[in-house]
């Protein structure tokens, strides 16, 4: 499946941005969808994750409480981000795989990532 993330931007300290995962077919109830985030320098570490078929969520404990991860009809998966912080500024990355994990390479396929910057 091919992946494409949107919705990123340039927004103030305390703001919120909703970003969009755009799948190219129905998304099948096996999947998991996830997000991801690098910042400069640092490796890419987990935002949160969706398995398809139950609902069932996990989030970071950096963005826990801030950030929701939801559907968006079948081939589309969200990620509602608020009380966004100067560390949360990164390149966000939508990615599906079939395993609820945390970890960026149990993901198959890759969105190309939207960038967030959160300014003090």
């Amino acid at each position: 499946v091919q992946l494409q993330a949107s919705g990123g931007g340039l927004v103030q300290t305390g703001g919120s941005l909703r970003l969009s995962c755009a799948a190219s077919r129905r998304i099948y109830s096996s999947t998991v969808m996830g997000w991801f985030r690098q910042a400069p320098g640092k490796e890419r570490e987990f935002v949160a994750f969706l398995r398809w078929s139950t609902g069932r969520t996990n989030y970071a404990d950096s963005v826990k409480g801030r950030v929701t991860i939801a559907k968006a009809g079948a081939d589309t998966v969200y990620l509602q981000m608020s009380s966004l912080k100067p560390e949360d500024t990164a390149v966000y990355y939508c990615a599906a795989g079939v395993q609820a994990s945390t970890t960026a390479r149990d993901f198959t396929s890759w969105g190309q990532g939207t960038q967030v910057t959160v300014s003090s």
